[in-house]
């Protein structure tokens, strides 16, 4: 994961940069473009620290290693649910929400509840029914 921490975190040697070029370019006046390029620059100083802190609190993967095997990687990688349909009631949600916000206040209210509904069918799909633990 340090090849990946590094390359956000070498992210902010080109956003801030740019940030200030395109604020001195358009004399400051334009400020949506600045505040999104740094708002950028803090992702991926947010990103990279937590990928660098990762990658120190686990250690290195085998990917990361030079003497590192395919068949270190090999198995199970997480729990995935297979046949989910709350992902696509959370995006629906987020997808109406960011609507919203060009539409109207109301139905980003609307966006809110249903992203909020799709958020926790997610998180406890494995509390209940047939996939329970």
């Amino acid at each position: 994961m340090k090849v990946e921490s590094w390359l956000f975190l070498g992210g902010i040697f080109m956003f801030t940069p740019v940030g200030i070029v395109y604020g001195i370019m358009t004399e400051w006046k334009e400020p949506v473009g600045v505040l999104a390029t740094f708002m950028l620059t803090a992702m991926t100083l947010m990103i990279g620290w937590y990928l660098l802190h990762t990658s120190r609190r686990v250690g290195a993967r085998p990917e990361d290693r030079v003497d590192g095997d395919i068949h270190e990687n090999a198995g199970t990688l997480g729990l995935f649910a297979p046949w989910s349909w709350w992902p696509l009631a959370l995006g629906t949600g987020a997808a109406i929400g960011f609507a919203g916000l060009a539409l109207g206040w109301w139905v980003l209210y609307i966006g809110v509840g249903l992203t909020i509904i799709g958020l926790i069918g997610w998180v406890y799909e494995y509390s209940r029914g047939e996939h329970a633990h």
